[in-house]
């Protein structure tokens, strides 16, 4: 019988952390090399641990399953539907410090069967994606055009080109910029002006040539300073001298 593995493993075996969230079995593929307690058999791709010690794949009873590695979400779900007996395989990410999953172990039949399923629906699923890609396109869009507006409100100098220019670089999907935060969506008139401002320094000043030349960030930022804000007070004031 099988027994899973305790939840913090053996110091001496693998390293201390947190392992991943699961259920069911847990295979380990170790940095170092090691070998199975019961047949001596080594060094082992991936390992077992049982009572605090390593054992092999075959002498846990999991010799028989296939290793499939992590990438594709839809195969790797319905394997696991499919195969009675499945295990997770981790390893340790000495730099992060964690485990990280990089697949798991099904039945040869399970996978497949989940290979066909995967086929069966495969242009369907290629349809949805690309239906989901509009949608996102057209939301990217909207919001662009949205926070390139806000931009003309609150700098009403600012060209309209280079509005939509700052509005679609600070807003790109996955970038992590000021336009994909939540105050961003929401247009705070914060996060509005730090794009602006982020812009005027990169293309308006000599920033970048500072920091090329080994200038330290922050006293780059002071040396520019005003250049930035002689821009940034011409895009304002060119408002409220048409208003007046």
């Amino acid at each position: 019988m099988v027994h899973e593995p305790p939840v913090v493993p053996e110091p001496r075996t693998v390293p201390r952390a947190t392992l991943p969230t699961r259920t069911g079995l847990l295979v380990f593929q170790p940095l170092k090399r090691r070998h199975c307690a019961e047949c001596r058999r080594g060094p082992l791709p991936l390992l077992v641990l049982e009572d605090g010690v390593p054992r092999c794949l075959d002498c846990a009873d999991l010799g028989h399953l296939v290793f499939l590695p992590s990438g594709d979400t839809a195969l790797t779900r319905r394997s696991r539907e499919e195969s009675v007996l499945s295990a997770v395989v981790v390893r340790f990410n000495r730099r992060k410090s964690r485990y990280e999953r990089q697949g798991v172990l099904v039945e040869e039949a399970a996978l497949a069967r989940a290979e066909q399923r995967c086929l069966a629906d495969a242009e369907a699923r290629r349809r949805r994606r690309v239906r989901d890609a509009r949608r996102r396109s057209a939301q990217d869009a909207l919001f662009t055009q949205a926070f390139a507006a806000e931009i003309r409100r609150l700098f009403p100098g600012c060209p309209a080109d280079r509005a939509r220019a700052i509005a679609a670089h600070a807003a790109e999907r996955g970038s992590g910029r000021v336009g994909r935060s939540a105050a961003g969506r929401a247009l705070t008139e914060g996060a509005v002006t730090s794009a602006v401002v982020a812009s005027v320094r990169h293309l308006d000043t000599p920033y970048d040539r500072l920091l090329m030349s080994g200038v330290p960030r922050h006293e780059a930022r002071r040396r520019i300073a005003a250049a930035a804000e002689t821009v940034l007070r011409g895009w304002t004031e060119a408002g409220l001298g048409s208003a007046g």
